[in-house]
């Protein structure tokens, strides 16, 4: 069936959400913007509703059944042509200066938004060369022959747009590219500048036009009208369409571009065939087969494994064939789906007083069909529509056209009906699926019934089913257009998926698994605007049953995360913060916990009460033994792998991470002094001439304030354990520490400066500081300094050179640090080609980590996805610097920089966007250090000469004012 089919929203909304593939991930979320001074949101529907396209959580309110149905004039409406695709991963193309990004049409396009280059003051439309066959069955873009020219996209001037040309229109419009090929209209319009200041005006003083649009019932096109107001050689035909000269008037002084991706990817739903062909086909291992649904045991069903079951309720004793699709819906016991069949929104009791009952009833749906229920205005009843998966419903009944997969006119004469019966007035048009007034409004078994004997599957008491068809009210395809209650049908699917978030939500607390993302499962029962929150209130009260859950198999951080996600959801914000709290609290305990096995049993504990006669050199208890400790470190660039060091992931998932250690400047920037001191007490200086003096070294305890410029020294004395040694009996100690790097600068300085000062201790104490115990006593430091952090930045400073290190979670956290062995003239290269920036940007970590850790902690799929692969990066890195490629590192680093704008799309700026543009003719590859949003920025270019090249246009260049430093690996 040629169909402009419900599964382009249903793939958007809840099939990424279970995407694996992080590429994927980044390809389709990219194709999307969020504009830093002004956001458009349109709305689908009678109410105000969101349309989150690029938000996995989020749903997109559609007219999902009605969609299930080519409009034969083109495009559905106004509210419900379009959807608007919002994320910051697309902020470059628009260099932070606000507009719209509107994805319209029946295609899901996969590109980089991160290489767009769009013109300013005026729309855009993206399009990709295709060949005639198909340029034929859609919309073409005629665009200049001349303008930017490049290897990876053109742009070109819009001249003309054209609607599903023939062979002939193209020619005569000029609209065959020099390779046979033609432009492609992907629907995707991007406007920014003045014409996106129009938009915005035309839209403020529409409010008159809107109303009467609505009111008329007439249909207003953005994929056709709007775009035609900014092409010129379209106004004659938009001068015809309602309220085109106000389109005209307001947005027609601005031109609109032709944005030619080379490079661009797409997914074509037109019909449903093609949908269930990219579910079942290349793609699939990419589709989530089951989101936010409940599903019986497969002992009382049958449903295959190939099928795609989202957002419905299946009980027990449905059953369900290969390659079929059910959305938003709920199947009673006894139904047969069969295979490469379409379920939408149909809900089926289990019996009625209006009908057949549950044991006397048995739908069957045939292989290759599609049913979905609509609720119509002035209607109660949810009319059921059916039709074969390839009918066309434009196909007339005088050429091929069928009905449920046959020939109209074998089902007329199976059925026992006349043409005249199914198209009753004269019509303009041939008659077809279309315009034929077939479907009846009954009670709800009397519909289920004609549609099985419509479709032929029930012969018996044909002569009953055809009264009781003829003397049904019946609706056309064509019809129900105009009819369908739009906010009916919105309200119904967020009732339907709250329910089913909510019992999903239950099991989980129930269970004690917490695997399920309760925010989102939360936001889900939240559309429930009366019931909701007593409904969140409800599974709250699950939760203290959690505490008796074993530590080992539910972390008790997660736990917290859990209530303090449903108290937000219950309104209960004082609460869900001090809630919050806990869950810091409990992953600083995990990690300590992690740690602490493997070394001393006291390490933790306070010392014994009795001190020995002698210690360190043979100084009785009554003694001065003058100690003196200086460490001094390098810092770290990470290349990949990032974020998996990072509790609790790393004490949940394996993590690895490429970095290597640098001097700056000749020298090493990260050190301590500590010597002991015939005085009590410790006394504490920096380089930024700020001192205290502790008298009693016991009296210092967690947690610290975040304006505390000690608590980093203060950490390490109490996670050394020195504040209750032995040795603080008879004298006290002198820290002095000092890091000659910029505050922010993203290169583990507050780690490398932790594990300076603890090594320090630890040598004052004569106990262990090799570089392992070192790391994993800084990772505990971290947490009870409050910054949180991981392992690799310790790890980068300890460790000289390059190396790859993995962690192996499990009872006791496991390092694996494996030194790379590269060539001399490897590193020489390396050393000549990575241009090191500061960039001035001054942002802190803490800020970044807290909420990729809750987020994670609430077990958000796209950053799971998106670490997995980060971590997956740093084992690529790993080959690619042992094979001496740094082309290859390059790119590595560009898809890690991705990443973890993914992670979090303020890591980067107007600024950072700004340099990276500047330098990437230059360069193979870039990145900002760290966990990002400023510091220092990496710039690995394509050679020496492009470094040296790239060096000097930095440092003239007005707009940047950033400090090049010099740097070299540290190999010992």
């Amino acid at each position: 069936m040629k169909q402009v089919l419900i599964l382009l929203w249903v793939i958007l909304s809840f099939l990424l959400a279970q995407v694996v593939n992080s590429n994927e991930v980044h390809a389709m979320s990219t194709a999307s913007f969020m504009g830093k001074k002004h956001i458009l949101l349109l709305h689908a529907g009678g109410d105000s509703k969101r349309v989150p396209w690029a938000n996995p959580m989020g749903k997109v309110f559609l007219p999902l059944p009605y969609l299930a149905a080519e409009d034969p004039d083109g495009p559905v409406p106004l509210l419900f042509d379009h959807i608007l695709a919002i994320s910051s991963c697309a902020r470059q193309a628009f260099k932070n200066e606000g507009g719209i990004f509107i994805m319209t049409g029946d295609v899901l396009p996969c590109f980089d938004a991160f290489k767009m280059v769009l013109p300013d003051d005026s729309s855009c439309i993206i399009t990709v060369p295709i060949t005639l066959d198909i340029a034929s069955n859609h919309g073409v873009v005629v665009a200049s022959k001349t303008g930017v020219l490049d290897k990876n996209y053109s742009l070109t001037l819009v001249e003309n747009l054209l609607q599903k040309p023939s062979m002939s229109e193209l020619v005569e419009n000029q609209a065959i590219l020099h390779d046979g090929r033609s432009l492609l209209d992907t629907g995707i319009i991007a406007v920014r500048g003045k014409a996106w200041v129009e938009l915005l005006m035309l839209a403020g003083t529409s409010h008159m036009m809107i109303a009467d649009l609505l009111n008329s019932k007439k249909e207003m096109s953005l994929y056709e009208d709007l775009v035609a107001a900014w092409v010129p050689a379209k106004h004659e035909w938009l001068k015809l369409r309602p309220f085109g000269k106000d389109l005209i008037n307001g947005l027609g002084n601005r031109t609109m571009f032709s944005y030619c991706a080379y490079d661009l990817s797409f997914l074509h739903f037109g019909t449903s065939s093609e949908v269930l062909d990219h579910l079942s086909g290349s793609n699939s291992p990419i589709v989530g087969r089951r989101h936010l649904c409940s599903i019986p045991a497969t002992t009382v069903s049958d449903i295959a494994a190939s099928s795609i079951i989202l957002s419905s309720k299946i009980a027990p004793g449905v059953s369900i064939g290969e390659d079929s699709l059910v959305y938003d819906s709920s199947l009673s016991g006894g139904i047969q789906i069969g295979s490469q069949s379409i379920v939408v929104s149909v809900s089926i009791p289990s019996g009625s007083n209006n009908g057949p009952s549950r044991d006397s009833f048995r739908f069957l749906l045939p292989d290759r069909h599609c049913i979905w229920e609509v609720p119509l205005v002035g209607f109660t009843e949810r009319v059921i529509i059916y039709c074969g998966l390839h009918d066309n419903p434009k196909s007339p009944v005088s050429k091929d056209g069928t009905f449920c997969g046959k020939p109209w006119r074998k089902v007329m004469l199976d059925l026992g009906i006349q043409e005249n019966e199914i198209w009753v007035l004269p019509n303009i048009q041939e008659n077809c699926l279309w315009n034929a007034k077939i479907f009846s409004i009954l009670p709800y078994f009397g519909m289920l019934s004609l549609a099985m004997w419509m479709m032929g599957l029930t012969y018996h008491d044909g002569d009953f089913m055809l009264s009781m068809w003829r003397s049904s009210q019946r609706v056309s395809l064509e019809e129900l257009h105009r009819l369908i209650d739009f906010p009916q049908l919105c309200s119904g699917s967020n009732d339907h998926q709250a329910d089913l978030a909510a019992g999903i939500a239950k099991a989980c607390v129930s269970y004690g698994l917490l695997g399920r993302n309760l925010a989102q499962l939360s936001e889900e029962i939240l559309q429930k605007e009366l019931s909701g929150v007593e409904v969140c209130k409800d599974i709250l009260a699950l939760c203290p049953s959690l505490k008796d859950q074993n530590s080992m198999v539910l972390p008790q951080s997660r736990a917290y995360q859990v209530q303090a996600d449903l108290l937000w959801a219950c309104g209960e914000e004082r609460t869900a913060c001090e809630m919050e709290s806990k869950v810091w609290a409990a992953v600083a305990d995990e990690t300590a916990s992690a740690v602490k096995y493997g070394f001393e049993d006291d390490l933790f504990e306070p010392p014994a009460t009795e001190l020995s006669s002698t210690y360190l050199d043979g100084c009785t208890n009554s003694q001065f033994c003058p100690r003196k400790a200086k460490v001094e470190l390098p810092v770290r660039l990470d290349f990949v792998g990032g974020w998996s060091d990072t509790p609790p992931w790393s004490l949940e998932r394996s993590g690895y991470v490429l970095n290597m250690a640098i001097n700056l400047e000749g020298c090493l920037p990260v050190g301590t002094c500590i010597e002991t001191t015939a005085t009590a007490g410790v006394s504490i200086r920096d380089d930024a001439a700020n001192q205290l003096f502790i008298a009693d070294p016991t009296s210092i305890s967690a947690p610290f304030d975040h304006e505390d410029p000690f608590r980093l020294v203060k950490s390490a004395l109490l996670v050394s354990g020195i504040v209750r040694h032995k040795i603080l009996s008879s004298s006290g100690i002198n820290i002095k520490t000092w890091a000659n790097v910029p505050r922010g600068s993203g290169l583990g300085t507050s780690s490398i400066l932790a594990a300076a000062v603890m090594k320090g201790l630890l040598q004052i104490m004569g106990g262990d500081g090799n570089n392992g115990n070192v790391a994993r006593l800084v990772l505990v430091l971290e947490q009870i300094m409050g910054t949180g952090g991981g392992w690799q930045d310790q790890i980068g400073g300890l460790y000289p050179g390059i190396k790859f290190t993995a962690s192996v979670p499990g009872f006791s956290l496991r390092l694996q640090v494996i030194p790379l062995v590269v060539s001399p003239q490897l590193v020489s290269e390396l050393e000549k080609r990575l241009i090191l920036v500061f960039t001035g940007q001054v942002r802190l970590a803490n800020q970044v980590l807290q909420k990729v850790v809750t987020r994670y902690l609430q077990r958000d799929n796209l950053l799971i996805s998106s670490i997995k692969r980060l971590a997956e990066l740093a084992k690529v890195g790993r080959e690619a610097l042992m094979n001496g490629d740094l082309d290859e590192l390059g790119e590595l680093m560009l898809e890690a920089w991705r990443l973890h704008q993914e992670l979090d799309p303020y890591c980067s700026n107007e600024f950072v966007d700004k340099l990276f543009a500047f330098s990437d003719r230059f360069c193979s590859g870039y990145k900002l250090v760290g966990a990002g949003g400023g510091g220092f920025a990496m710039l690995l270019t394509k050679s020496a000469d492009c470094a040296k090249e790239l060096r000097n246009l930095l440092s003239k260049s007005p707009d940047f004012d950033v400090k090049i430093y010099d740097w070299n690996i540290c190999l010992q």
